[in-house]
Parts: C-alpha cells; sequence; structure tokens
C-alpha cells in the first residue's frame, strides 16, 4: 500500500500554495500550522534546500470522527500536506493517504472517516490539476 496521496503541477511553488489552500478549504480543511522546511533547515543547519512547506490541514468534523473511532488516532491523522518546488515551474504536493490509519490500527470502524477525508484531499490536489 502507498502511504501517500500525490500530484506534480506545472506551476511555481508560490502559485501552487494559493490554489492548494483555495482548494483544502473547499474541500472543509483549514490550515492550522505551516513549517517552512528551507528556511527552518537554512537557519539551523545553515543547508539550502528548494522550497518545500508542511500545512498542518485539518477538517474538523473528520477528526473529531476519527477520535470518537480510535482515541489515539491523533498519532496519524493525515494532516500534513507537503509542498515542495522541484523546479522553476514545477511543483510536488503529497498528502498522506488517509487510509494508513485504517492499515495500521486495524480498526474498521475508521474506514468511512478514512474514505471521506481521501476523497477530499483526492478532489483539492485534482483541483490543482485545473487551477
Amino acid at each position: 500500500m502507498s502511504y501517500g496521496i500525490s500530484t506534480t503541477v506545472e506551476q511555481t511553488f508560490d502559485d501552487t500554495m494559493a490554489a492548494l489552500r483555495a482548494a483544502l478549504s473547499e474541500q472543509g480543511f483549514g490550515i492550522l500550522t505551516e513549517i517552512d522546511m528551507a528556511a527552518t533547515l537554512k537557519q539551523k543547519l545553515d543547508v539550502d534546500i528548494p522550497p518545500q512547506v508542511i500545512l498542518g490541514a485539518c477538517n474538523p468534523p473528520l477528526a473529531h470522527r476519527a477520535l470518537q473511532a480510535e482515541e489515539s488516532i491523533g498519532l496519524l491523522l493525515p494532516c500534513n500536506v507537503v509542498v515542495r518546488s522541484t523546479g522553476a515551474t514545477r511543483t510536488v504536493v503529497e498528502a498522506l493517504d488517509p487510509q494508513t490509519m485504517v492499515e495500521v490500527t486495524g480498526n474498521d470502524a475508521l474506514h468511512a472517516v478514512a474514505d471521506d477525508a481521501a476523497g477530499r484531499l483526492r478532489a483539492a490536489l485534482a483541483a490543482l490539476a485545473v487551477a
């Protein structure tokens, strides 16, 4: 099983970030955190990497449903969405496949939540291809 959902778009990093924020919002996700990996690694290790940001995206109703089925699921919630530049006009967007929650826990009660979350994440990523 692949643990990620991803897409590569022919857009600049900044344009992809803006389109992704809108697409996630359309699917009911809010951005709770943002980690600029390039800036952090530059500051802490003085190394340069292409632009890369980790967005902590959350859909509260889905998170609540998952917590009702598995109280420790916070460890596995598919909250991180990674955006990384792979060229001047090429950007990769990746998210953890929510089905990983079901695979790791073996809790069948998470199937419906994982299916819903996966559908929403896939729709958000698909929207980038037409943005």
